[in-house]
């Protein structure tokens, strides 16, 4: 039986608009995804880098840009959360029937993004329905790679098959998978998150 939920957030709570870069590097000629863009960008979701370093970097590697540009580009990903979804969540708190935990793969400009979105006390409201907020930044260990969930359910003497993982992501629902944990890999354009009792059988 599930006792325990692992929430991812983009994309499961908040919207995303994940074409928003693309268009966003596209201005500057950028057509194909850069791979050393890529890599930098996973080291800031890992924190190993910090905004400043990544504002400074990215705009190395494009000629004729600005770092509030960069800035802009990059927090376009953020959308909207549907309050529905909060709702939802907070309820599911207040019965007290899971112990719930956010795991998400994300950085500070996101993450200061999401905040400026929501307002000081919606973010407040909805971070408070978590028992731990593991941001991958924060942590230094980011999805897919197994040892963020062995950290998370270690840390929290989470049992396996008695915890739940849901995400929008293929390789990080594996990943958990793998470790038997038990999954459901959210299809954003077919789901929603307030469809989660189907899935706590």
């Amino acid at each position: 039986m599930i006792q325990n939920i692992i929430f991812d957030f983009g994309g499961v709570f908040i919207n995303l608009d994940t074409d928003a870069v693309t268009r966003g590097l596209n201005s500057y000629g950028l057509i194909a995804p850069d791979p050393d863009l890529l890599s930098l960008s996973e080291q800031y979701e890992k924190g190993e880098v910090d905004s400043t370093t990544f504002l400074r970097r990215v705009q190395q590697g494009i000629p004729g840009s600005q770092q509030e540009r960069i800035r802009q580009i990059w927090n376009a990903t953020i959308a909207d959360f549907p309050l529905r979804r909060l709702d939802f969540l907070i309820k599911l708190k207040e019965s007290g029937r899971y112990r719930m935990f956010l795991l998400s793969n994300t950085n500070a400009l996101h993450i200061e993004q999401v905040r400026e979105n929501m307002g000081k006390d919606l973010f407040d409201r909805f971070r408070g329905c978590f028992e731990t907020f593991y941001l991958s930044h924060e942590i230094g260990m980011r999805k897919p790679d197994p040892e963020i969930f062995s950290f998370v359910l270690d840390n929290n003497g989470l049992k396996p098959e008695e915890t739940l993982f849901i995400d929008d992501t293929k390789e990080h629902i594996e990943s958990a998978a793998g470790l038997g944990i038990k999954t459901w890999h959210l299809d954003v354009h077919k789901e929603s998150i307030l469809e989660l009792n189907k899935h706590l059988v």
